[in-house]
């Protein structure tokens, strides 16, 4: 579900309005995608690991080949932007589903109250 950014209730793929932007509402159900609150989270953790797994790659491809300084400029920026990206989109619909699933909303516990 979350790979294809499919609505949690009917499975239409209507979870996302762009590339990263999750839809105000389904266009198949009407769910309100709105009340659910994906935030931040996901891009901190992203950029997080991708960070260190990149910084670790470039530093095994000059430890054991040394090439120039401009392969590391060519070669890294893109790999990290395409995998920020890509794997953003599967953990904000991850995200946003388990939200749907354990019927959690913004500033409320598990059994409703404030």
């Amino acid at each position: 579900m979350a790979l294809r950014g499919l609505c949690p209730r009917c499975g239409a793929r209507t979870l996302f309005a762009g590339l990263l932007q999750i839809a105000p509402r389904c266009r198949a159900c009407g769910l309100d995608f709105a009340v659910f609150n994906v935030g931040d989270g996901p891009a901190a953790l992203l950029i997080l690991a991708l960070g260190g797994l990149v910084t670790g790659l470039a530093l095994w491809l000059e430890l054991a080949v040394s090439p120039p300084f401009w392969v590391h400029l060519i070669l890294w920026p893109p790999f990290t932007l395409f995998g920020v990206v890509a794997s953003l989109r599967i953990t904000k619909a991850l995200l946003f589903a388990l939200e749907y699933r354990h019927e959690a909303h913004e500033g409320q516990l598990s059994d409703g109250k404030r």
